[in-house]
């Protein structure tokens, strides 16, 4: 699995050298051996992998608002021992929003470690970004013991100051380049 997880992590084109750096310190962790995949909630180990998954259609995307981090937030989960990044986006697409999920690309388009925020705050999250085709007009049953509510939001509109630290760097390069045709 680690062979493969670090073929995930090299997949990924940064987006500018703070990525190219993450990927490196990602890597190096990986190659580590400590413990990739939190065991206990909420921060053991207190850095542990977790597989974002943000559903887009067109110029809209899906975020929650989530109720420990208190900030509205792409969807997905903590990775599992034994559990590819990308079969948690599916698993985690199931769970939280009761969807089959499909990826506009298979592998991820962003990765961030982030110190986290809100009721759990303290631990360090390394993110795979995985993007998912959504329809803004498809039926959701979200997990709202997670959840208060989930929303679409125009690519222009959402509240940087209440989301994910990362979310606008992750924008500019889902606007910037998957969209567009690039890679």
């Amino acid at each position: 699995m680690k062979n493969q997880l670090i073929a995930e992590v090299k997949s990924i084109k940064a987006l500018d050298n703070r990525e190219e750096t993450t990927k490196l310190e990602t890597i190096n962790w990986i190659n580590s051996g400590v413990e990739l995949c939190r065991l206990k909630k909420p921060d053991v180990p207190n850095k542990h992998l977790v597989s974002y998954f943000v559903l887009v259609d067109g110029d809209y995307i899906l975020l929650v608002d989530h109720i420990n981090a208190q900030l509205w937030l792409p969807t997905g989960g903590h990775v599992e021992p034994n559990e590819h990044p990308r079969d948690t986006a599916l698993r985690e697409a199931l769970e939280e929003l009761s969807i089959k999920g499909e990826f506009l690309q298979e592998t991820p388009l962003f990765l961030t470690s982030t110190v986290t925020v809100g009721k759990t705050a303290g631990h360090t999250d390394v993110s795979l970004w995985y993007v998912l085709k959504g329809k803004r007009d498809m039926k959701l049953t979200f997990d709202q013991s997670e959840f208060k509510r989930v929303k679409w939001f125009h690519k222009d509109e959402v509240s940087l100051e209440r989301t994910d630290p990362e979310f606008g760097r992750f924008l500019k390069k889902l606007y910037g380049l998957l969209l567009k045709g690039g890679s």
